[in-house]
């Protein structure tokens, strides 16, 4: 079984974001989403849902078990369902926690360079203050940094992303307990976005595994790890005297095909993620080799978490990389600067792809640098 070996082709007359925004001569490697077909299980369950007129409102806590059943499976990560919600998707969860656990004027915290979204929800409508301590050279949690602007700006809610987007980072252990040390001594309602974690696999540590105790959420979705953004549900998993807080409404936009999806994925999905999980693995080493053999200024090392590659195009002295890449070479990667002001010179590569498609991503880069 190879799950990233969609032909180009097939793929151009898909109609969502990643094939549809840009130029039909553009390669689009930029969004996160898998140039996969969809996993069995979950074809299969929605098709028997179709056949069997199945398509009014949720009522079981089917997803909450199946992501705490996989939860045990994956991370030995024990909790109960009936800790767990159901909310539309991961960043509308997130936005609802900025609003939830803050007040307009208050602050919250980020590590750019981060998911775009983060900074949105983080303003909450322009009505809070986002604070941005940056991740370090090296890619890490800036701790100490943290932990003087949690004494300084006192954030309602410090935005976590676990693992990391778009550098692929998996914070350990040990950095989760001085997170979670931190916000209790300081009184900060910490929400992590665990989205990218099923795909990461047993490298990744739940938050609430590692701080068991702790006041705060994860806000997760089995989407991104078997390409269901189409099918949008979601759970934020956490204490009772958090979850009450959230306005009854939020669970209501649950779509019931996608909790049918996910909770497929998650019991029934789990060797076509094994599948991904390598793959991607091969991926990020022969885009590495690649990208060094045709662009040999530039270097990249396999990250641990995501299926995405976060390049520094520095060496190459463009002004805008990203741009240059799409206008001159016709490739679109995310454009480093999204992430953070300080990222211009990065852009961020999808690598849930065919090795067909990623030898072509990297020669148009190349194109780039002779045309």
């Amino acid at each position: 079984m190879t799950i990233f070996n969609v032909p180009l082709d097939e793929l151009r007359t898909r109609g969502t974001i990643k094939w549809q925004r840009f130029e039909p001569d553009v390669l689009p490697m930029f969004v996160a989403e898998m140039d996969a077909h969809i996993a069995a299980p979950v074809r299969e369950r929605l098709e028997r849902a179709l056949r069997e007129s199945d398509t009014g409102y949720p009522q079981l806590p089917v997803y909450q078990e199946a992501y705490a059943d996989f939860s045990a499976h994956e991370w030995d990560w024990h909790f109960d369902p009936a800790d767990a919600m159901l909310v539309a998707d991961v960043v509308s969860g997130m936005r609802e926690a900025v609003l939830t656990f803050s007040e307009p004027g208050d602050k919250v915290l980020i590590n750019p360079p981060v998911y775009p979204p983060f900074g949105i929800a983080g303003h909450a409508g322009e009505s809070r203050e986002v604070v941005s301590i940056p991740l370090t050279e090296g890619g890490r949690l800036d701790l100490p940094a943290m932990e003087q602007a949690f004494a300084e700006h006192r954030p309602a809610v410090y935005l976590l992303c676990s693992p990391h987007n778009p550098t692929g980072a998996v914070h350990t252990v040990d950095e989760l307990r001085a997170v979670a040390d931190m916000a209790d001594t300081y009184g900060v309602t910490v929400v992590v976005n665990e989205i990218h974690a099923p795909i990461t696999g047993p490298k990744h540590t739940p938050y609430l595994k590692a701080n068991p105790d702790a006041q705060a959420l994860i806000i997760t979705s089995a989407s991104k790890s078997w390409n269901l953004a189409a099918i949008k549900a979601a759970l934020i998993i956490g204490p009772a005297e958090l979850r009450r807080q959230f306005p009854p409404m939020v669970s209501d936009a649950a779509s019931y095909f996608g909790i049918l999806a996910h909770t497929a994925a998650l019991l029934e999905g789990r060797d076509w993620l094994r599948q991904a999980s390598r793959e991607v693995a091969e991926n990020k080493a022969f885009f590495a080799e690649e990208l060094h053999r045709q662009i040999p200024q530039l270097s990249y090392t396999p990250s641990e978490g995501t299926y995405l590659a976060w390049v520094d195009c520095s060496p190459l002295g463009l002004e805008l990389p990203g741009r240059d890449f799409h206008d001159v070479g016709r490739v679109r990667f995310s454009f480093g600067q999204e992430f953070g002001p300080d990222s211009v010179q990065f852009v961020r590569v999808n690598l849930a792809s065919s090795r067909e498609i990623i030898t072509e991503g990297i020669r148009r880069m190349a194109k780039t640098l002779v045309s």
